[in-house]
């Protein structure tokens, strides 16, 4: 009879067997990805692309308008000791200092003080004011020549201690503020490589062995980078993309290679040849790649349902990243392995460790591993597998401990106050904001007409400008720009709130529900508010069908792969309840603020409102790696004749050292992001972090096992009427053959 081989059994052995072909293959793949990628660039998305509802309709009008990109900065002058006002001679001095300064530059037009025939604004207590000006030349590259203002506004500033001189604005936050969140991201970058090697070098003992999964995910990441360029021309994509991508990208390329390799170290130290054990690795650990692999892609498609560009470009930039892993850990992976050979486990560390011990000490021993199987974790499944129902109940409760904050998570989109650390320029929005409510956040109005600069039109804004004004929810500063072709209108005016409150939302929506009807009918609002308000309306009604898509091609997934309706129902409760107890952390932190001094950051009372839907579907398809690797190395020991009870515990004991080192490295690199200036992405690394460290230990070392030894023999039910299911194998069908020879593996 046939041996049966599954796709990744055929992959990886056509690789072994002609590895100089294969990683020839790869070296091309990766280099013609970069070059090519390169020279198109990346398509990052318009504005509006990120926008939903009526501010989405909004933005469009904009992006085909032609306005001139204009970066507006503003200087704010204001008294520190509250004695001096607009009409003192010194505040007045400084003021025309502050209009001089910036002039001397050649970098600024269209000044405006309190003092012109069109003034800037100046609070009512007339102690603050506003110097208002363009950077000339386009708006988007004012960043580069911004920095002879902000020292002219310094200059200023000395001059005159008694006053707070202080500019921000597009051009100085988006140079000062980037530059800083810049480096947070090189450092991240630069903290999380080593900490993967260290921990890989913990996990193998052999520098060899450390190197290659961290070089294998790289070129990964450098050529799923490119393939984003070419795509980002149909799709595109929002910046931070590649950040994102280099985030998941080096988790799973990491745990990918570590989950083949340490399948091929264990059936070497067992005295297969390097040929039978690359092949033995393909059919197992490879096929389990390949699932977690699809199962992260597919989960990462549900976020294409949202509708907004920057959810869809992050799912773009992950399913490149994530098959591009999946594709070189079939390939290029078994090639190498094949090439190096038992070089892999070279000396280096393991004999340093059998040195300074005298010999009493292996690196195995130091992990507490032998013959593949972990003796910690052996130790833990003992009262486990005794005692399964007090140990259900317990893990249980604690993850549903957990999950009970989740049920008060409150959302809130970005604002200046995400901005953690000691930045000058976001004291200075603040101090903006406080004095001229809403002028920092104000609602823009778009309008298109024929010709919006007639006399009719014009008395059409003034008439808006009124009312708005007479509802109390909105306030000066207001402003109107037109076009070159004069069919457009942009109308900003105040609002009052924070810009991220109910106050806020409510002046919204009055002016869209009451006063934009009854005075420019068929205008649009958007601006940060509005937009906020659609992104969460659009959400709100796209969430159940990503919940629905994600939840029910998960389980369709599993249930195929392995032939169990309870399997994959429990899976998907499983991963529920981390990814709930996941939220609850967050909440925690976050929201309610513990740990504020240990991660020193200042909390906002909210999420970030796209953080939630993003770590579902990111978890839920991380968090299958775990499983489906542990539920094939189950369905293996249970296929060749073991009980139930006895292949799970063969199971988690023989993959707890790469699921414990996997987990670890996934924690490190996504605790990284917990150092950022952005609170946004220190909750995405923390959420993340401590998904995968609950779902690494308390799902997959006792949930997991526990429920599974209650269930007994049900764990593989399947109804009559789904047995034309595929049978798909879990291991290496072929007969085990008895070694000619053990090789000697030093481990």
């Amino acid at each position: 009879m046939g041996r049966r081989r599954n796709i990744a059994a055929t992959i990886g052995g056509w690789s072994a067997r002609h590895r100089w072909w294969a990683l020839l293959v790869w070296v091309a793949f990766v280099a013609v990805a970069t070059i090519a990628g390169n020279a198109v660039g990346t398509a990052e998305m318009r504005g509006y692309e990120s926008a939903n509802g009526d501010s989405r309709q909004a933005e469009q009008i904009l992006d085909g308008a032609r306005f001139a990109n204009v970066a507006g900065e503003v200087v704010l002058v204001q008294s520190r000791t509250g004695t001096l006002t607009v009409t003192d001679p010194a505040f007045r001095r400084a003021v025309e200092d502050v209009k001089r300064a910036v002039e001397a530059t050649g970098q600024v037009e269209h000044v405006r003080t309190p003092y012109d025939k069109e003034p800037s604004p100046v609070t009512q207590d007339r102690r603050t004011t506003l110097v208002q000006f363009d950077m000339k030349g386009d708006g988007g590259t004012a960043e580069e020549r911004i920095q002879p203002v902000l020292d002219a506004v310094a200059g200023v500033q000395g001059a005159h201690p008694g006053l707070r001189v202080e500019e921000a604005g597009a051009a100085s936050s988006a140079k000062l503020i980037g530059e800083a969140i810049d480096e947070d991201f090189v450092r991240a970058e630069q903290l999380s490589l080593p900490i993967t090697l260290g921990i890989l070098l913990a996990a193998f003992g052999a520098l060899l062995a450390a190197v290659v999964p961290v070089a294998l995910a790289m070129t990964a990441i450098f050529a799923a980078t490119g393939l984003l360029a070419l795509t980002s021309h149909l799709l595109h994509v929002d910046s931070a993309t590649s950040n994102v991508m280099l985030l998941i990208g080096l988790a799973v390329g990491v745990d990918y290679s570590l989950f083949f390799i340490m399948r091929a170290r264990e059936e070497r130290a067992k005295g297969r040849d390097k040929k039978r054990s690359i092949e033995i690795a393909a059919a197992t650990s490879g096929r389990a790649v390949l699932i977690s692999g699809i199962t992260v892609i597919v989960a990462m498609a549900g976020m294409f349902l949202t509708g907004n560009g920057i959810f869809m470009g992050f799912a773009e930039g992950t399913i490149l990243v994530v098959l591009t892993a999946v594709a070189g850990s079939l390939t290029v992976l078994p090639a190498l392995l094949s090439l190096i050979g038992d070089k892999i486990d070279a000396r280096l560390i393991h004999g340093t460790a059998r040195v300074l011990t005298g010999g009493r000490v292996t690196w195995r021993r130091v992990l507490g591993v032998r013959g593949g199987q972990s003796r910690m974790w052996g130790a833990i499944m003992k009262p486990v597998l005794r005692h399964p129902l007090i140990s259900v109940v317990l893990a249980g409760g604690l993850l549903a401990a957990l999950a009970v904050p989740a049920f008060g998570l409150k959302t809130g989109a970005q604002t200046i106050d995400d901005l953690q650390g000691d930045y000058q320029i976001a004291e200075t929005f603040k101090r903006i904001d406080k004095a001229f409510p809403g002028g920092n956040e104000p609602a823009v109005i778009v309008v298109k007409a024929a010709d919006v600069t007639t006399p009719a039109f014009t008395a059409k804004i003034e008439d808006f400008r009124r009312r708005a004004l007479a509802t109390g929810e909105a306030n000066e500063p207001f402003a109107v720009a037109v076009n070159p072709d004069r069919t457009v209108a942009k109308i900003s005016v105040g609002i009052k709130g924070t810009g991220a409150d109910e106050v806020s939302e409510h002046a919204i929506h009055t002016l869209r529900e009451e006063v934009v009807p009854a005075t420019l009918p068929g205008a649009h609002v958007t601006g940060n508010t509005a937009g906020s308000m659609d992104f969460n309306e659009q959400l709100m009604r796209r969430i159940p069908l990503v919940f629905g898509f994600v939840l029910l091609l998960a389980f369709v997934l599993l249930l195929v792969s392995f032939r169990s309706l309870v399997v994959a129902v429990k899976a998907i409760a499983l991963n529920l309840l981390s990814v709930a107890a996941a939220y609850g952390v967050l909440v925690l932190v976050f929201q309610k603020g513990y740990g504020e001094s240990l991660l020193g950051f200042h909390s906002t009372g909210t999420i970030t409102n796209w953080l939630p839907l993003f770590l579902f579907v990111i978890l839920f398809g991380l968090s299958m790696d775990y499983h489906v690797f542990i539920l094939s190395r189950i369905r293996e020991a249970y296929d060749r004749g073991m009980s139930t009870e006895d292949a799970v515990s063969f199971g988690i004991r023989s993959t707890a050292a790469v699921v414990t080192s996997a987990a670890l490295i996934m924690v490190a690199v996504f605790a990284t992001f917990a150092t950022l200036s952005l609170l946004t992405f220190m909750q995405l690394g923390i959420g993340l972090a401590a998904a995968v460290l609950i779902d690494a230990t308390v799902v997959r070392a006792v949930l997991l096992p526990a429920t599974m030894k209650l269930l007994g023999d049900w764990n593989w039910y399947l109804p009559r009427w789904l047995d034309w299911l595929p049978r798909l194998s879990h291991g290496d069908d072929e007969p085990e053959e008895a070694p000619e020879e053990r090789v000697p593996v030093l481990v």
